[in-house]
């Protein structure tokens, strides 16, 4: 691997690390910081927003209040690296813990479609694949 692939790996983990940082800390502008001006995001396979930054981010935050806590840890990053852009999928697991002390986890991929403008890589696409949950309370049986 040569060096300019070992640095760009590096960049993209740290973009990585900068979106989980933004969600679990609340930082808005810092998850902004993530995207391009015209990011498409989906959250659909969680049951979450999918559009534009501004959308998103205003979902986001509605959502992530009802959390006292969350963190996001990214693992197992399979970039593709082409000349000013990458393809990454990533696996998420995510704990998370309601106000008032329930807990639930889910799993799953992040998969980014990223962009390199100057010395800074953007993600323009996010995908998460949710894959699975743990400890959601079951949903109310239909009343007969």
């Amino acid at each position: 691997m040569d060096h300019d692939t070992l640095v760009a790996r590096l960049e993209i983990t740290d973009l990585l690390t900068r979106y989980a940082n933004a969600v679990d800390t609340r930082d808005w502008e810092s998850y902004r910081s993530v995207f391009t001006a015209d990011a498409h995001i989906d959250y659909s396979s969680a049951g979450g927003a999918v559009g534009d930054l501004d959308t998103v981010t205003a979902w986001l935050r509605d959502t992530m209040s009802m959390f006292e806590m969350t963190q996001h840890l990214i693992s197992n990053v399979d970039v593709t690296l082409g000349d000013e852009t990458a393809t990454v999928r990533a696996m998420f697991y995510n704990p998370m813990r309601f106000k008032g002390g329930d807990q639930f986890f889910c799993g799953g991929y992040y998969n980014h479609d990223l962009v390199r403008t100057g010395e800074r890589w953007w993600s323009r696409r996010l995908v998460e694949d949710a894959c699975w949950f743990d400890g959601l309370p079951a949903p109310a049986a239909p009343a007969t």
